[in-house]
């Protein structure tokens, strides 16, 4: 069986395509520059965009991985809409038409945020989406997996992968390393309020283990699945144990809600200007102030049951990892050049 990876050249699409090749599937590594594309594998040069493109990388594929997706804070929504949705149709039409048999979607519980919501603890499968979203990057997550559920078919079996905060060796860009950026730079106050915020993460290994185990498992067809970490973090003491391995100040300086509320207010309204929004990314904004301050943790309990899946890999384990990672490429100085 040879299975399409989407976004390979990305932290999840190239960890897929590792993970798969070392369990022995013929993995071929769907990118857009073949220049970035992963070494001892198929290549296809694809784009979401082009119908023509994909139905060639599609040629002899029994499945596909989608881990392509346009991500951030803010943007224009026709972007995010051209990319995550309409790309992801595209790609799905393309992979029915090629004859493949499974669609594993990486989505996000990011789907399931609203703008004005809160907490969200122990939360299963059946918790709806909201009538109204955080911001583009939800929405369009949200409608991408409702599209990609709905076209399972006895012949067609599609499901939806759920991993929040993804981390580990070989993240580059992820929340881990912009909340280290902003350690780094002072730039991140403690936005608790005094409350104990918790958090399910989801370390890459677990990761690939429930890709790995979607291609294959049964009666999975037009269900989504949380994917997580075996036990939930404190947000803000996680935060200061990470800064302390790294050698960095934790979170001290203090915001009051009202004074979190205008500036957040007011980077909104600067980064409608298009000028400024392609130019930099915004300091702040309400969905990364939503990821550490509302709670939110999941019952990977269908997971469990349904896929096999069992997370194995302690926080502490993987911190480790991904400390040793961080200094085998140079250190943190180096790693957040990039970032």
């Amino acid at each position: 069986m040879t299975v399409l990876v989407t976004g390979a050249t990305g932290f999840v699409g190239g960890a897929v395509v590792r993970g798969l090749v070392a369990r022995g599937v013929a993995v071929r590594a769907m990118v857009r520059d073949p220049a970035a594309a992963p070494t001892g594998v198929d290549v296809a040069v694809a784009d979401l965009g082009d119908a023509g493109s994909l139905a060639r990388a599609l040629t002899g594929v029994r499945a596909v991985v989608h881990a392509a997706a346009l991500l951030g804070e803010f943007g224009r929504p026709a972007e995010f809409f051209a990319v995550n949705v309409a790309g992801t149709d595209r790609l799905v039409q393309e992979a029915i038409a090629a004859g493949v048999a499974r669609f594993v979607f990486i989505g996000s519980p990011s789907a399931l945020m609203a703008p004005d919501g809160g907490d969200q603890v122990g939360i299963d499968e059946t918790v709806p989406y909201p009538a109204r979203f955080l911001n583009s990057y939800c929405e369009t997550k949200a409608v991408a997996e409702q599209l990609v559920l709905a076209a399972d078919t006895p012949e067609f079996t599609t499901c939806s992968l759920r991993p929040r905060a993804v981390w580990g060796p070989g993240d580059r860009h992820g929340p881990i390393v912009q909340l280290l950026a902003k350690l780094r730079a002072g730039r991140l106050p403690d936005l608790s309020g005094g409350r104990d915020v918790r958090a399910s993460l989801c370390y890459i290994d677990h990761l690939v283990d429930a890709v790995a185990r979607a291609l294959t498992a049964e009666k999975v067809g037009g269900r989504a699945y949380f994917i997580a970490d075996a036990e939930p973090v404190s947000v803000w003491s996680t935060l200061d144990a990470v800064a302390a391995r790294f050698s960095l100040s934790g979170p001290s300086v203090t915001v009051p809600a009202p004074v979190l509320d205008a500036a957040l207010a007011t980077i909104e309204t600067l980064w409608r200007i298009p000028a400024l929004a392609r130019r930099r990314t915004p300091p702040l904004s309400r969905y990364a102030v939503a990821l550490v301050t509302r709670s939110a943790t999941y019952d990977i309990s269908r997971a469990s049951r349904e896929l096999g899946y069992q997370p194995a890999v302690p926080f502490a384990t993987g911190l480790d990892n991904f400390h040793h990672w961080v200094d085998q490429v140079g250190g943190l100085d180096r790693l957040l050049e990039d970032a």
